[in-house]
């Protein structure tokens, strides 16, 4: 499959943030988003900023579902965010229904996403998160087909400018 690559270093929370908030501004169809990452790598973080760009009411509060397994926020384009923390086998995948969610008409954010053995379905763009000290990111953003290469080609120059002014 046809892939891009772009390496970035965020320098706080507030640049994780925004590097969602940036992408999610530019999404307009469906998208699988594997977020892979040691815990308190700028998962979550992203996930934030990345609800404000899909345009998720700001009454709430986007935390991970570590324990809920998906929260679903209406925005523009749906946000299910989906943490794979607490499954263990094949099937604790399939009873959540993950299948399904692979083909919705929503933007899927799925943090631990290591733990799927599967090919996501249509192409996705993967974000792997490395702590580099304890307010710094190197995020490896992947995008895995035609819509996903055009959407990270569509943002690279607002990523370069939100990294540049750190």
């Amino acid at each position: 499959m046809v892939s891009k690559k772009i390496d970035i270093t965020t320098h706080s929370v507030d640049q994780t943030q925004q590097l969602g908030q940036k992408i999610g501004s530019r999404i307009n169809q469906r998208l699988i988003i594997p977020l892979i990452g040691d815990l308190g790598s700028g998962k979550t973080a992203f996930v934030q900023g990345l609800a404000i760009g899909l345009g998720v009411s700001s009454d709430y509060y986007i935390t991970s579902p570590t324990y809920t397994l998906i929260n679903e926020y209406p925005a523009r384009l749906p946000l299910l965010h989906v943490d794979l923390y607490r499954l263990e086998t094949i099937q604790d995948l399939e009873d959540i229904g993950l299948d399904e969610l692979l083909y919705d008409q929503a933007v899927l954010a799925i943090e631990w996403a290591d733990k799927l053995s599967q090919n996501l379905a249509g192409g996705c763009l993967s974000l792997q998160f490395e702590i580099i000290d304890c307010a710094c990111r190197r995020i490896h953003l992947i995008a895995y087909g035609h819509n996903e290469i055009n959407l990270l080609k569509d943002v690279e120059s607002d990523i370069k400018a939100l990294i540049s002014r750190s």
